[in-house]
This record gives C-alpha cells, sequence and structure tokens, in this order.
C-alpha cells in the first residue's frame, strides 16, 4: 500500500479529552474517530488492526471445536423477561420500542437468545457437547464512557455459548475455553492472567477474568508475581482431552491471582511476602460456568439416554475485541506512538523513502514492496514528498513493528537500513536481505491480514 493513497488523517497535537494513552495514540494515530460519546467509526488503520485480531479470536475457537454463527444486534425483550434479566439487568441496557410498540433491547450479551435457538433445535443427548459462537458488536450504556475503546458504549465482542449434559462436561468446556483464550492472547503479544472474578450480571459460581497488567487498567489486582512467569507457548493441547485442558487451568490458576471483588486478604498473606503483587489490570476477557440458570429459566431441556429430560448445563465466555487494541497499545507503547506485536501489525513493515523522486531510490522502494507483496506481507510504503523527520515520525506513532530506510546514499554502498520499533536497533543489509529477514521473522507468525 502507497501512503500517498491511503487513509491516515494522524493529528500532530492530542485531543484534550483523551485521558490516556491508548485513546490518545489511537485518536492521533488516525484509527479511530468518535461519533458520539462512547461511539467510534473505525478509519481503515484501526478497522485492519480490529480484523487482525478478530481472525486470530476465530483461528483459536474454530481450533478449540467451538462453531462460529452470527446473531442479531437487536433483541425481542420477550426472551430477557421469561429468564427474569429484563428488569434486573439495570440501565446500561438500552431499551427501544418498535413501530408496533414491541419492546425491543440492544444486546448487551446474548445468553437468552442463545438458549432460545438451541431449545427450538436440540432435544437429544446425541447432539451434545454443542460450542456456538459470534463475533458481533454490543451496545452498554455506560453512565459515563471514557477512555475510548476501552470503555465505550459500543464495542465488538466474541460470545460463545457451550451446552452440555452434564456438569462435569460443561466443566471441560470451561476448561478448554480457558486453554484456547490463552493461545489467542499469546499470538497478540499479550500476557493476559486468569484472575478468579465476580460472576455480575452474567452470574455462575465458577468464573475467571483475563486481565492484562497496566497502570491504567480499571480494576484493582492481587496476584503472586510467579504468576507472571508462565506461558502456554507452542505446546500443542488436545482439546478432548480432559486430563490435559484440566492440568492448564490448575497450571495457570493455582497461584493466587484475584481482582478486588473476590480479594481475600488471608488467602494472599500465604503467599511469600516477596511475592506478593498489587497492581492494576485491563479486563479483556471472562468465562463463566453457570450451570442451568438459563436453561431452567428458558426450558432448554435434552432427552438422556435413559429417556429422561433433564436441564442441559451452559457456560458463557467473552473476549473484548475492540478492547483488545486498547490493551495492546497500553501494554506496548513509547513516547513516540504504538508498537504493535507482529501478530496484529496492520502492516508487516514500513518502506521510507529518504529522497522521493530520485530515480534510484523511487526503483528500490518498489521493488522492495513487491517483494514483500510476493512473500504474502503487507508492506506501507510512505512515497509522500515529505521530510525524512516526518516521515519516521509517522512510522513511529503508527508503530509498525519494522521499517526499511531506502537513501542514495546507502543504495550506492548496496544496502538499505531494517529499524526493529521496539528496540531501535538497525542493520545495513542488502535490499533482499531484509526482505529474507522479515519473512523469516514472520513465519513465527501466522500472518492473517485483511
Amino acid at each position: 500500500m502507497r501512503l500517498s493513497r491511503y487513509f491516515l488523517p494522524v493529528l500532530k497535537e492530542t485531543p484534550a479529552d483523551a485521558q490516556i494513552v491508548s485513546h490518545r495514540l489511537m485518536l492521533r494515530a488516525g484509527m479511530i474517530k468518535q461519533s458520539s460519546a462512547g461511539i467510534y467509526s473505525w478509519l481503515p488503520l484501526g478497522f485492519k488492526v480490529l480484523r487482525k485480531i478478530e481472525n486470530i479470536v476465530h483461528e483459536e475457537q474454530v481450533r478449540a471445536g467451538h462453531i462460529p454463527m452470527q446473531m442479531p444486534t437487536l433483541q425481542s425483550a420477550d426472551l430477557w423477561k421469561e429468564s427474569g434479566r429484563y428488569d434486573a439487568y439495570g440501565e446500561e441496557m438500552l431499551r427501544i420500542t418498535d413501530r408496533h410498540d414491541r419492546d425491543m433491547l440492544y444486546t448487551p450479551t446474548a445468553e437468552e437468545l442463545i438458549t432460545d435457538i438451541f431449545r427450538s433445535n436440540v432435544s437429544s443427548y446425541k447432539d451434545l457437547p454443542l460450542t456456538m459462537y459470534q463475533i458481533q458488536w454490543k451496545f452498554r450504556d455506560e453512565i459515563r464512557p471514557r477512555f475510548g475503546v476501552m470503555r465505550g458504549r459500543e464495542f465488538y465482542m466474541k460470545d460463545g455459548y457451550n451446552f452440555d449434559l452434564s456438569k462435569e462436561d460443561a466443566l471441560h468446556a470451561y476448561n478448554r475455553h480457558l486453554v484456547s483464550y490463552l493461545r489467542t492472547y499469546e499470538r497478540m503479544g499479550l500476557q493476559a492472567i486468569p484472575m478468579r472474578a465476580d460472576g455480575g450480571p452474567i452470574g455462575g459460581d465458577y468464573t475467571h477474568e483475563f486481565l492484562v497488567l497496566a497502570e491504567t487498567g480499571e480494576s484493582e489486582v492481587f496476584y503472586d508475581s510467579a504468576v507472571t512467569d508462565l506461558s502456554f507457548g507452542d505446546r500443542e493441547i488436545d482439546y478432548d482431552s480432559v486430563e490435559q485442558c484440566q492440568g492448564v487451568l490448575e497450571e495457570f490458576t493455582t497461584k493466587y491471582a484475584r481482582t478486588d471483588e473476590t480479594h481475600d486478604e488471608a488467602v494472599f498473606n500465604e503467599v511469600p511476602e516477596e511475592r506478593r503483587r498489587t497492581a492494576r489490570g485491563i479486563e479483556v476477557g471472562q468465562i463463566f460456568y453457570f450451570g442451568t440458570k438459563y436453561s431452567d429459566a428458558l426450558g432448554a431441556q435434552v432427552q438422556t439416554a435413559e429417556g429422561e429430560k433433564v436441564s442441559v448445563h451452559m457456560g458463557s465466555h467473552g473476549i473484548g475485541v475492540s478492547r483488545l487494541l486498547g490493551a495492546i497499545i497500553e501494554a506496548s507503547h513509547d513516547d513516540n506512538g504504538i508498537i504493535w506485536p507482529e501478530g496484529v501489525t496492520p502492516f508487516h513493515a514500513g518502506i521510507v523513502n529518504l529522497k522521493q523522486g530520485d530515480a534510484e531510490a523511487d526503483a528500490a522502494c518498489e521493488a522492495l514492496e513487491k517483494a514483500l507483496e510476493s512473500a504474502g506481507l503487507e508492506p506501507l510504503y510512505d512515497d509522500r514528498k515529505e521530510r525524512a523527520g516526518g516521515k519516521f515520525a509517522t512510522m513511529d506513532l503508527i508503530g509498525l513493528p519494522w521499517r526499511i530506510t531506502v537513501g542514495p546514499r546507502g543504495l550506492k554502498n548496496g544496502v538499505v537500513e531494517l529499524t526493529s520499533r521496539r528496540t531501535g536497533e538497525s542493520e545495513e543489509l542488502a535490499p533482499e536481505a531484509a526482505v529474507a529477514k522479515l519473512i523469516e521473522i514472520y513465519a513465527d507468525h501466522r500472518v492473517t491480514g485483511l
């Protein structure tokens, strides 16, 4: 992509109402534009990262055996009245009335709707286990939306729902989701710690939130520092194996890690003092097991092998897809701008032409652009007639992990400069060698693009 043909409305000044780093940088980098309080238009750069994150979530859900689907953003209130949550949910639910005076609502979550789909189509234990999920826009009418996409009213979310014959089967689904979430976050360059949490309006006795440690986090968290040494890595898990999934859950949840809502000072004090930590955390996902709460209320039953009708055991599992952009930026930035991890970067490398209009420099940049594209990578070629400092500042602001700098002086020696955004280290390489190195780097990341 040529920057001269791309829509990238970067800002030199930080908007006064942007209070946290991710909000400031997303506005300055031309990723989003506020439409109204807590509601944003996703501009091309932001939309591109949103799709990268969404693709990773899809890939890991399908890997775990979960089935994608799509439900509407508007729901009938009847189902929520049937479950008893219509009045209980509170003012965050946006309630509306259509032209026929029917009560409707803009989806904040979809337990009722998915349960209705299930009860209308599944009646036998032979169709279980079943887990379906969607990635869809949601709306919660926050009283004070703030922090950009971190606490907006409209947000993009993956929500999945499992249906199982027994509590044991449903807890395996719970563990399976925990494993898939660990894989998902690590592919995005994040360490998201599973922490014991409160069920809130969704309910459930078993629930963990996944939190990314950051100074701007909305939750106070208490944890054993040993949890930050844990990594899922490249291990392969058989998602059908109860033992393997349970083993991962125990590995990642045995050490103390809780939000302020479930913090137990006495238990925390059992952690060696040198490992006790208090910090702030950003919630990027949560998993729930809530038994037969919704299936009892909505009559979602199946017939067992013995001919008995029983309510199915359920759980719901969410990942804040749009919120993840803010969390990644909060965890990965410096004074100059964003630093995207390779797994979610909108473009895999920036190409900066130091002397636009110079025939040799132009030809070298175009050759690099074509070579990277032929390798399945997406470069962003800054072909504008701007000063070098301005081009470097733009590349630093938008945070591409790698930059190739091309200028007449280097080309006389047969080299270009390859620079790491994260470390700032540069090396001079032949253009072909720079391309080969980027191909090798991204071979370790599942490259997904729009």
